[in-house]
Parts: C-alpha cells; structure tokens; sequence
C-alpha cells in the first residue's frame, strides 16, 4: 500500500504469536505434568496464588534441609511447586501475573543448586547445569520480544520445570545425583543449542539488530 514502510529484513512475516496463551504465559515454560493438569481445569483457575504458595511451601522445605536427603522426602518440593500446574492453562492476563514466571525459575533454579550442592555436586557442574536452563530461558524471552514463536515442542522435549525437578529429586532418591547432573546438562545444552543455533541462525545480519528496536531510517 502506498506510504507504508517496507518491514525490515530481520523483522518475521505477520503470524499468530504465541499461540492462544499470550506472552506472560510462555515464559512459564511448562512440561508436560503442568500442560495436562492445565487441561483438566480448562483456565479457571488463576495462576498467582498457587505459584506464590508452591514457592513459599518449597522454600520452607529446602530451608530445613529436604534437598539433602535420600528418600521420598527430597520430591516434597518439587510435588508442592505441582501446585502451579493447574495454571498454567490460564491466560495469564491479571494485573500480577506476570510475576508466575519469575517465581518459577526463582523456585527451580533455588531446588536445584539445594539438590547439587547437599548432595556433592561439583559447583562447575550445577552451574552448568543451571546455565543451560538460563540460556534457554533468555532465549525464550528475546523470541518473545521479537514476535517469534517458541516451537510448541520444545517445552515438553526440554522437560519443562516441573519435568527437570522431578528428574532431579529422581536422582535424589536413588543416588544418582550427579549422574543426573551430567546427563541433565549435557541433553539440555545440545537440545536448546542446537535448537536456538537454528532459530538465529537465518535471520540477517545488519548495522541494527533485531533488538536495536524502532525501523531503518
């Protein structure tokens, strides 16, 4: 149409972002337990107050020592933060929603140091752990400011927070902790590098970046 500017080259074509869910609700980063018990309650129920419980149960759980031991005790957490999962159907579009996703990775990235490090992990190898999960989430975020769409799949092949918790208090019943570690950080590294590698890869490359924010001159 005449008098309208060109979309940049780095810009993507005009799509449906992220799904039906909006954006808050994406960078919860769900797995599948959380997607399926989101499911049964259809978005009825609403997400804060169950995240800001399962945050406050977990960090009364981990403060007395649960990540440490070795029985059925160490999935305490990782059960109470479950308590989110039913929201993760909602919309996310109160006025404080969009505090859910800080809570959850505030709450994963805490269980999961506790469980490493009462339990003789290398630091080196909960840090990478812990980095790989980060890189993931930042990419999520940097997707999400520029209108690109987090492939569905990826989510649920990442585990999803409450799926690498689970996995995590696994190890820590049957101790396996750092084998867990190892394997956890290996197959996430590859899987949301090669994943992110391939996202980035084709978008041009210019004077301005993608997050350099306005249009050319």
């Amino acid at each position: 149409m005449a008098g309208s500017s060109p979309r940049p080259p780095w810009r993507p074509s005009p799509r449906p972002v992220l799904f039906a869910r909006g954006a808050v609700a994406v960078h919860r980063d769900d797995g599948v337990p959380s997607r399926v018990m989101g499911a049964l309650v259809a978005g009825q129920l609403p997400p804060l107050p169950p995240a800001l419980v399962g945050m406050f149960v977990t960090g009364v759980l981990l403060s007395i020592g649960v990540a440490g031991t070795d029985d059925l005790a160490v999935f305490a957490p990782a059960v109470a933060l479950l308590l989110t999962g039913p929201g993760s159907s909602h919309p996310h579009d109160g006025r404080l929603d969009w505090l859910v996703p800080p809570i959850l990775r505030l709450t994963e990235y805490g269980f999961t140091a506790a469980v490493g490090f009462a339990h003789g992990v290398p630091p080196w190898l909960v840090f990478a752990l812990l980095g790989a999960v980060v890189f993931h989430h930042y990419d999520v975020v940097n997707r999400v400011r520029e209108g690109l769409r987090p492939p569905l799949w990826l989510a649920a092949a990442g585990l999803g927070w409450d799926g690498r918790m689970l996995l995590i208090a696994l190890g820590g019943i049957t101790g396996q902790v750092v084998p867990v570690f190892v394997l956890l950080a290996l197959y996430l590294w590859g899987l949301f590098g090669w994943e992110g590698f391939t996202c980035w890869a084709p978008v041009p490359r210019s004077g301005r970046g993608p997050s350099a924010g306005g249009t050319p001159g």
